[in-house]
């Protein structure tokens, strides 16, 4: 099953800039073939449910790994039977009713 995931994975007890983390998971959800969109507070991901959340549980390995005791994630999930649609489907959908 096709989904798109909104997640936001916040490393706790590692001090107040956590980019660090959120490169390696960017790292992570890259080298795991996925369709990725970074911004400014999570990333939103494209593929198959089983891949995107072990590529998330791999991040969540990594960020522990790193040396944070504790992370809370955010994890919105979207997914479609009547018809394919991707990140970039639905943001054309707003802009072009936007024009």
């Amino acid at each position: 099953m096709q989904v798109i995931v909104d997640l936001c994975i916040v490393p706790l007890g590692v001090g107040v800039s956590v980019s660090p983390y959120i490169a390696a998971c960017q790292r992570i959800l890259a080298d795991a073939q996925l369709e990725i969109a970074l911004h400014a507070y999570g990333t939103n991901i494209e593929g198959e449910y089983d891949e995107v959340f072990a590529a998330i549980r791999r991040c969540h390995e990594r960020v522990h790994e790193m040396g944070a005791p504790r992370i809370t994630t955010t994890i919105k999930l979207g997914s479609r039977t009547d018809r394919k649609q991707t990140m970039a489907d639905k943001i054309e959908s707003v802009r072009n009713k936007l024009q």
